[in-house]
C-alpha cells in the first residue's frame, strides 16, 4: 500500500531543485518560519524556476517572489493555530519543502506540514497530561489479499492484565490517506489524551485501520472514487475486512468491552461513507456512528441502507453527521440528512465553517469523542 518509491522520488526532486549552482556556497534556508504573530514565511531555492506558488491546505495558491540568490519566498498573514499541509508549485510541478522535515503522509499526494502553535486549550496541542500509547499491527488480509496494518491507541493507565474492559472507537481515514493519517496528521492520540485528562471523554481504545477494501482504488492511473463498481467493491470488502478480521483481532488482543453499546465507528470523507455504510447496516454491532464530511455514499440511499428505518435507528445511541459549509460534499450530506428525516430518523446534524480539510476534522473528533459511551 505504501508507495515508498514515489515518496522518495518526491524528496529527491525537491532536494535537487534546491541545489545551488556548482561552486557556490548556499545560504541556509529556514522554511517554514513561524513568526510571533502567527504569520509564516515559506522559502524555496529554485534559481531556474520561472514561477513558484505556495499551495497551502485550505487556501488559494499564493505567488512567491524570487530574490537575487534564487530563493523564492512569501509571508502569509496571521494563521489560525493549527497544522497545515503545503507544497511549492514551481513551473507547474509540486515539490516538498526540502528545508522541512515535518511531513504529511499520503498515498497519492505527500505534502510538507507546518505547525502554527496555539494555546494549550486547543485539543490537538500537546499538554503536560498523562499520555496513551500508539500500537501498530501488521497482518495478512485473506479478504482483501494483501499485507496491511492498523493502529491502536490505548488510553493512559491501560493495563492489559487488569480486569477493566474499555469501549472502542473505530476511526477511519479518508481517500488517499494511509492507516497512520489519524495520528500523523489528525493528532487523534493527542486529542484523546487531552479530552480524557480533562474528564471530557471516557477512556477508550481507538482503532485506526487501513480503509481500502480494493487497494487499486488509490492507483495513480485509475478512476479512484469516481468508478462506481470499484467504489462499491472498496466499501464492501473494507466492511468485511473490518468486521471479520480487524474487530476480532482487536477483541482478542486488547481488554475490550464487546457489547455493542461499547462500540463506535466514525470517519472522515471516504471513511465517513464507510462509517455510515458499515455502522448503519450493522446496528447490531455499533451503537454510535459518526460521519465527518462523508463522500462516496451516492444518492440511492434506499439501496445503500435497505434495512434502515426508524425502528432500527432507535437502537442507535448516537448518529452524528457533520460537514463544512465550504466543503464540496455538503450537498450530499444535506440530502442524506433529509432522507434520514423522511424515515423518521433524527441524526445530530452539524454544519460548521470550513472546507474539506484536516483543520475541520480535528475539531470534529474533539466534538464527537466526548459524546461517546455516555449514559445519555
Amino acid at each position: 500500500m505504501y508507495d515508498f518509491d514515489a515518496m522518495n522520488r518526491a524528496v529527491l526532486i525537491a532536494f535537487a531543485a534546491a541545489l545551488p549552482v556548482l561552486g557556490q556556497a548556499p545560504r541556509p534556508i529556514i522554511s517554514p518560519e513561524v513568526h510571533p504573530d502567527r504569520s509564516v514565511t515559506f522559502r524555496f531555492r529554485a534559481p531556474n524556476a520561472q514561477q513558484v506558488f505556495l499551495a497551502r491546505e485550505g487556501a488559494e495558491r499564493i505567488a512567491m517572489q524570487k530574490d537575487e540568490n534564487g530563493v523564492w519566498s512569501v509571508t502569509t498573514g496571521p494563521l489560525e493555530p493549527d497544522l497545515y499541509g503545503y507544497t511549492f508549485v514551481a513551473d507547474g510541478v509540486a515539490y516538498l519543502d526540502p528545508a522541512n522535515t515535518l511531513m504529511k503522509p499520503n498515498l497519492l499526494n505527500v505534502q510538507s506540514m507546518v505547525h502554527v502553535p496555539g494555546p494549550p486549550s486547543l485539543p490537538w496541542e500537546v499538554n503536560n497530561v498523562p499520555h496513551g500509547t500508539i500500537h501498530r499491527h501488521f497482518y495478512k488480509s485473506e479478504i482483501v489479499g494483501d499485507e496491511r496494518d492498523f493502529f491502536v491507541y490505548t488510553p493512559p493507565g491501560y493495563d492489559p492484565k487488569a480486569n477493566r474492559r474499555y469501549p472502542v472507537l473505530y476511526l477511519l481515514h479518508g481517500f488517499s490517506d494511509d492507516a497512520s493519517a489519524w495520528t500523523a496528521v489528525g493528532r487523534a492520540h493527542v486529542i484523546m489524551d487531552n479530552l480524557i485528562a480533562q474528564g471530557k471523554a471516557k477512556p477508550m481504545i481507538v482503532v485506526m485501520p487501513l480503509g481500502y477494501g480494493a487497494p487499486e482504488i488509490v492507483s495513480r492511473t485509475g478512476q479512484g472514487m469516481r468508478g462506481p463498481e470499484l467504489r462499491e467493491r472498496n466499501f464492501t470488502r473494507f466492511r468485511e475486512a473490518l468486521l471479520k478480521e480487524v474487530v476480532p483481532m482487536v477483541e482478542k488482543t486488547y481488554s475490550v468491552d464487546t457489547n455493542r453499546a461499547a462500540r463506535a465507528i466514525a470517519g472522515l470523507s471516504m471513511g465517513g461513507a464507510e462509517s455510515l455504510l458499515t455502522g448503519l447496516n450493522a446496528i447490531d454491532r455499533f451503537a454510535w456512528v459518526g460521519a465527518f464530511s462523508a463522500g462516496g455514499v451516492g444518492e440511492d440511499f434506499n439501496a445503500a441502507f435497505p434495512k434502515l428505518d426508524a425502528k432500527a435507528a432507535s437502537q442507535l445511541r448516537l448518529l452524528w453527521i457533520a460537514c463544512g459549509t465550504e466543503d464540496r460534499l455538503i450537498d450530499g450530506s444535506r440530502k442524506f440528512v433529509a432522507w434520514l428525516k423522511s424515515k423518521q430518523i433524527e441524526p445530530v446534524w452539524v454544519e460548521t465553517p470550513g472546507a474539506h480539510t484536516w483543520m475541520v476534522w480535528r475539531r470534529y473528533l474533539a466534538e464527537f469523542a466526548p459524546l461517546l459511551f455516555t449514559g445519555k
